[in-house]
């Protein structure tokens, strides 16, 4: 399991990632509903510009939605973090695996400290979407 300075750093990491994400949320949010008051008139004049821009708006918004669902993964890591169950895997807990072999190597956690799952258990559960 991971020592109290371990998960000190992936707790820093996590609110460092959440700050960042937060920030691109607001920005992406303002660009896609057009809020940033520039005064100029957008309104395009010819159908291709509409097309153009409605796609545009649509890509932003879906962005924004990925981005509001990572942040909910980094509050859920953090939560872990807070209980004492961060960087074991939940499929393995959940499937009965020992704690020693729910451990979620310090490396994928490095990659993505919001990981539920080690990678054995992602790639099931990723192949079970296809």
């Amino acid at each position: 399991m991971l020592k109290a300075p371990e998960l000190e750093e992936f707790r820093r990491l996590l609110l460092a990632l959440r700050a960042r994400v937060r920030g691109d949320v607001v920005q992406l949010t303002n660009e896609a509903l057009d809020m940033d008051g520039g005064g100029d008139s957008k309104s395009p004049t010819h159908l291709a510009e509409l097309g153009t821009e409605n796609y545009e708006q649509d890509f932003a918004l879906r962005r924004v939605e990925n981005e509001q669902d990572l942040l909910e993964e980094i509050d859920a890591a953090l939560d872990r973090i807070e209980a004492g169950s961060f960087g074991r895997c939940e499929s393995c807990v959940s499937a009965g695996v020992s704690a020693a072999k729910s451990i979620i190597p310090k490396a994928r956690l490095k990659v993505i400290p919001y990981a539920r799952n080690c990678v054995e258990c992602e790639r099931k559960r990723e192949g079970s979407w296809r």
